[in-house]
C-alpha cells in the first residue's frame, strides 16, 4: 500500500473582541511567539505571525488530524489565558474566524514552474520543511 503526505497551509485571521486595540506593539513578538508555541504543540508548523493592535494573521501548516475549527478554538482559547494575565485581564477574541487553504496560484502555474523544479526534489523539500516523515521508497 502507498503512503499519504499532508502539509496543509493556512492563512488564519482573528480579531480582538469588538477590535479593541488589546495587543501593543511592545507586547505582539511575545504575544506572536506564543501562539507559534501553541501551534507547533499541536503538531503545526508556524510560518510566520503578523497583525496590528486588534487582530492577529497566522501562516501554518497544520496536519489533517484535527479540523480547523478545534484548532483555532484551542488557539484562542490558550493564547486568551496568556493575555488575560499579561496584557488586559479584560482580552477576549472575537468570536468566529477566517481560514484559507494558500495554495491557488501554485497549482495554476505548474508546468511553467516544472520545468525548472523537479517533482521529486521538490516534494521531498516540502516534506521536510513540514516535518512530515516519509520512507524514501514511496518517492521514486
Amino acid at each position: 500500500m502507498g503512503s499519504a503526505f499532508f502539509g496543509l497551509h493556512y492563512h488564519i485571521v482573528f480579531s480582538t473582541k469588538e477590535r479593541r486595540p488589546f495587543i501593543k506593539p511592545e507586547w505582539q513578538p511575545r504575544f506572536h511567539a506564543y501562539l507559534g508555541g501553541i501551534i507547533k504543540g499541536m503538531t503545526g508548523v508556524l510560518h510566520i505571525v503578523g497583525g496590528v493592535e486588534d487582530h492577529v494573521h497566522i501562516l501554518a501548516s497544520l496536519m489533517p488530524v484535527r479540523c480547523i475549527a478545534d484548532v483555532l478554538r484551542d488557539l484562542k482559547k490558550e493564547s486568551s489565558t496568556l493575555a488575560k494575565e499579561n496584557i488586559n485581564r479584560r482580552f477576549t477574541w472575537q468570536e468566529g474566524h477566517a481560514a484559507f487553504t494558500v495554495v491557488r496560484c501554485y497549482i495554476a502555474m505548474q508546468e511553467a514552474h516544472h520545468r525548472k523544479h523537479f517533482f521529486v526534489a521538490e516534494l521531498r523539500e516540502r516534506l521536510n520543511a513540514a516535518g512530515i516523515e516519509f520512507d524514501e521508497k514511496y518517492l521514486s
